[in-house]
């Protein structure tokens, strides 16, 4: 069943965040959450992850789903190991099938020889690749994703998008993925949502037909979908 929120109503301190607000997202696909810095984006994550109550509205999708959350800065525990930061996530003791899972995201994302070395020891990329192989072991039907790249220089945002996207493929599993950055959308995206307005609304949507992972940022239908995105980005263009 896909995700859909209805009519949410979100206030804080008096200040209205959402007011009706409506979104669906599809099963199994990369859903890209586009805006602004400060638009409601993490909130609406934190809504649906159930981290974050709401006043109206209904969430339709999520009954008896779990999570796996990737976060803007790898909320790692630095007096665990890397292979402990991994097992934290899971109950103790660890499931034999679980263990297995830990073990083989730990070598598909190279972190398997640093598997004793503790956080302060890993660089910056390796300790946000553990953020990512921790989200995929552990097996959530929906992951969110809250800017997971910001701040990175573009060779290690490259390395790392290019490895979430390797694994995504062995899963398919359903994606929320928060980013003000539209260059990510368009590359990480099976369809986009800008999110824009006070209260906050949906302001345009649209899918990507090519592929993720076998895209050209000068392909014609990413040309044609970078020109709408910023045309609505910069409030000259309207919903789709």
């Amino acid at each position: 069943m896909p995700l859909r929120i209805s009519e949410l109503v979100k206030s804080y301190d008096g200040h209205v965040v959402f007011d009706g607000f409506t979104i669906d997202f599809n099963d199994n696909e990369i859903n890209c959450i586009l805006g602004e810095s400060g638009c409601g984006k993490t909130t609406l994550l934190n809504i649906i992850a159930g981290l974050e109550d709401f006043g109206e509205g209904s969430i339709e999708g999520i009954n008896g789903s779990t999570f796996s959350y990737i976060f803007q800065e790898p909320r790692l525990l630095d007096w665990y190991n890397v292979r402990q930061n991994m097992e934290f996530v899971f109950e103790r003791p660890v499931k034999p099938e679980y263990s297995r899972r830990i073990d083989k995201y730990l070598k598909v994302t190279g972190l398997w020889k640093f598997s004793g070395f503790h956080p302060p020891q890993l660089s910056g990329g390796m300790r946000q690749r553990l953020s990512i192989a921790r989200a995929f072991a552990f097996p959530g039907a929906i992951m969110l994703m809250d800017e997971p790249f910001k701040g990175l220089d573009m060779k290690l945002k490259g390395e790392l998008m290019d490895e979430f996207i390797r694994l995504w493929k062995e899963d398919g599993r359903t994606v929320l993925f928060v980013t003000h950055e539209a260059e990510e959308a368009l590359m990480l995206a099976d369809n986009i949502h800008v999110l824009g307005g006070n209260p906050i609304r949906e302001v345009f949507r649209t899918g990507i037909k090519t592929p993720v992972g076998k895209r050209s940022s000068h392909e014609d239908e990413i040309v044609k979908i970078r020109k709408l995105l910023y045309s609505v980005l910069t409030g000259q263009g309207g919903e789709e």
